[in-house]
């Protein structure tokens, strides 16, 4: 199996889950995370109100509701500033979590964003690199892992990184 890039609207997609890149208090705000709750529509706040928040660093599981996808896994990533505070330890850490929940919830599919990369301004490439990392120690795992793209930038960079991977292994 290998990670697919897509530059599609991730509320369309059904998949066993989608990955919200949330805030703290897992209550919409804007972006995918906007898209998610208007798309699922009222009982995804719901829920989200009875989780209570969720720090960063950690994941939520809900129902999809309304969506396509049958779960949202809300992923509150870091907010960035400068990379002196841990940030790509944390960013890794919720891109590993997202993967162990769909992988303990015996999920096949899964679309993931490009998360804390829009508001929360984590450096693209950066975050490219944490992310496929982490999503390729899953690649066995599951059947098909979208890594979801929403602006040209982040394409590229996921395509490019992808690809030298591929590379690498054929070398192997």
């Amino acid at each position: 199996m290998a990670i697919e890039v897509v530059s599609v609207d991730i509320t369309t997609l059904a998949v066993d889950a989608i990955v919200n890149a949330a805030n703290d208090s897992l209550l919409g705000g804007g972006g995918v995370d906007g898209a998610i709750h208007r798309r699922a529509g009222p009982e995804l706040l719901a829920a989200c109100r009875r989780i209570g928040g969720c720090p960063t660093g950690e994941v939520r599981l809900t129902p999809g509701f309304n969506l396509p996808a049958r779960f949202v896994i809300h992923a509150v990533g870091p907010i960035w500033q400068g990379g002196a505070r841990g940030e790509d330890i944390c960013l890794a850490q919720v891109y590993e979590q997202v993967m162990r929940t769909a992988v303990s919830q015996g999920f096949q599919t899964l679309a993931v964003p490009c998360i804390s990369t829009g508001a929360y301004g984590f450096p693209k490439p950066l975050a490219c690199e944490l992310a496929l990392r982490v999503m390729g120690d899953y690649e066995d795992r599951l059947s098909r892992i979208l890594a979801v793209v929403f602006d040209r930038e982040n394409e590229q960079l996921y395509r490019m990184r992808l690809s030298s991977r591929a590379r690498g292994r054929s070398r192997q």
